[in-house]
């Protein structure tokens, strides 16, 4: 069975996409974030928590300050990236749960009422769109360069507050020149899908 996606897009979202390491200096705008947000917002998650937040650093000032958070390896692309954007869990996502959950809004207390609870699906799900994130980035013809190399207290620290957990942080743009590193080996079909 083929797939439903053309081969083009199928390049676009995972063939050909790859973590970026240097961009040109061309803008991402507002209404391009906006429009991967509204895409991106729709991919699944757990009781539909949504967990996930995120933090835009467009001023020179904070780019400063997020870069010296960065370990040495990331700091220069995150000083030089049009965007960089941190993608956080909402630990208190519980609160949003009525809204979001509106067929079972006791959701918010039946199952999320414990802080290490909440802590551990917000992990999980907002890594999960964290990825949908990513692959929207691609899908606006963009360039996505996800790192974890960061202390994430100072981020957290710096940018967030308590109830946020910091899971990586994301340069866009477009590619610059020598932006890639060569492709790394997968793993094949029979090494990871086993049949019971």
């Amino acid at each position: 069975m083929s797939l439903v996606l053309d081969p083009a897009t199928q390049d676009l979202l995972f063939r050909e996409a790859r973590t970026a390491n240097t961009f040109t200096d061309e803008p991402v705008t507002d209404e391009q974030v906006q429009a991967i947000y509204d895409l991106v917002k729709y991919g699944p998650t757990a009781f539909n928590q949504s967990p996930l937040r995120i933090t835009l650093v467009r001023s020179p000032q904070a780019r400063e300050r997020l870069v010296t958070h960065m370990a040495e390896g990331n700091r220069a692309k995150t000083a030089t990236a049009p965007l960089v954007a941190i993608l956080a869990a909402d630990n208190e996502f519980h609160e949003e749960l009525p809204q979001l959950f509106p067929h079972f809004p006791q959701a918010k207390d039946a199952f999320f009422a414990e802080r290490p609870v909440r802590e551990s699906s917000a992990t999980l799900n907002a890594a999960l769109q964290a990825a949908y994130f990513i692959v929207g980035v691609r899908a606006a013809g963009l360039a996505a360069g996800p790192m974890t190399g960061f202390d994430s207290e100072g981020v957290r620290k710096e940018f967030l507050d308590d109830d946020h957990t910091p899971l990586m942080v994301v340069n866009i743009g477009r590619p610059g020149p020598d932006a890639w590193f060569p492709r790394s080996p997968r793993l094949a079909y029979d090494e990871v899908v086993t049949t019971v």
